[in-house]
């Protein structure tokens, strides 16, 4: 059998799902693939086979990948072309180096052609990509991160108090990061299991912002309150807070939104046009645990902020 390679492992998913494959696989069965050879140096300590690898250059992927049979591709952190073609690169390096079987970390309902998320669209395109060349592949549906409401939350309770956004009464079911990392560390073990399936990995209950807040002010003690604005209102909110509209722009170091406000509102508006709602227990039929809930996360907040962006693309 060949061996199980994890890519990403410096970023937040990558890393957390790192540390999961740990427990899970014997480390000679184990490659990790990285940006930097410094973030690679604790792993090879432990006699793990590390690779230094750039998808934005496909030039040495293919020696990267050699040896293993299934393939974690963690999906890139910037949107639009550029994250498409490091995709492809990866897809094709894992090719030509016989992998057979892909894990992509993808988004719910990304086959969904009126989902408006504009994240959607780059995961659709790697999704049909990986089909186009013949690969097996286990495509794991994200659903959006607690960590990046939670964080949220925090931002309005040091602020105004009230949480704006425009999903409205929108239905998520929010899936801590940690338990999308879990979820790729099962799917790379387990892979031999799944072959050609889409799993919705989604977090234990639907609910809307509002009862989020709710279970944040019960279990913090805070008194934040909701309040819709629309698509329009939500985008100059992110533009006072330096946030870049698209992942070109500038991102400030320590900022509450790692994120670019495009990615984030045409995703507020998916949710509040009932294209999120997916609810499955296929993380519990994939891992044999439940998901963690929103409640346990704010009674833990400071273990589930979602923390700096990691990307180094050039």
């Amino acid at each position: 059998m060949g061996k199980l390679l994890l890519t990403g492992v410096d970023g937040n998913l990558g890393g957390e799902a790192a540390r999961v494959l740990l427990e899970l696989a014997p480390h000679d069965q184990l490659i990790f693939t990285a940006y930097s050879e410094a973030s690679l140096a604790p792993y090879a300590e432990m006699g793990i086979e590390t690779h230094v690898t750039d998808f934005n250059d496909p030039a040495g992927l293919a020696e990267a990948f050699a040896g293993a049979e299934r393939l974690a591709l963690i999906s890139m952190p910037f949107v639009g072309a550029k994250r498409q073609a490091a995709h492809r690169n990866a897809v094709d390096g894992a090719k030509a180096a016989g992998v057979k079987q892909i894990v992509y970390t993808s988004l719910v309902n990304a086959d969904d052609p009126t989902n408006p998320s504009v994240e959607k669209k780059d995961h659709i395109y790697t999704e049909e990509y990986i089909k186009s060349q013949g690969l097996d592949y286990i495509f794991m549906r994200n659903s959006q991160y607690a960590e990046a409401m939670i964080t949220n939350y925090f931002t309005y309770v040091k602020t105004t108090g009230v949480l704006t956004n425009s999903q409205g009464d929108g239905l998520m079911a929010y899936i801590s990061r940690k338990d999308c990392a879990k979820a790729v560390a099962y799917a790379l073990f387990r892979g031999d299991e799944y072959h050609e399936v889409a799993l919705d990995i989604n977090g234990p209950e639907l609910m809307t912002i509002s009862r989020f807040v709710e279970i944040g002010n019960e279990a913090t003690g805070n008194h934040v309150t909701y309040q819709e604005v629309t698509d329009e209102e939500n985008y100059q909110i992110f533009d006072a807070m330096g946030v870049p509209r698209t992942t070109d722009g500038v991102f400030q170091k320590g900022s509450e939104a790692p994120f670019s406000s495009d990615g984030m509102v045409t995703f507020a508006q998916a949710i509040r046009e009932g294209k999120m709602d997916k609810f499955t227990d296929d993380f519990k039929k994939l891992t044999g645990d439940d998901p963690i809930t929103v409640r346990y996360m704010f009674e833990h907040a400071d273990e589930f902020q979602i923390g700096e962006r990691h990307s180094k693309d050039k």
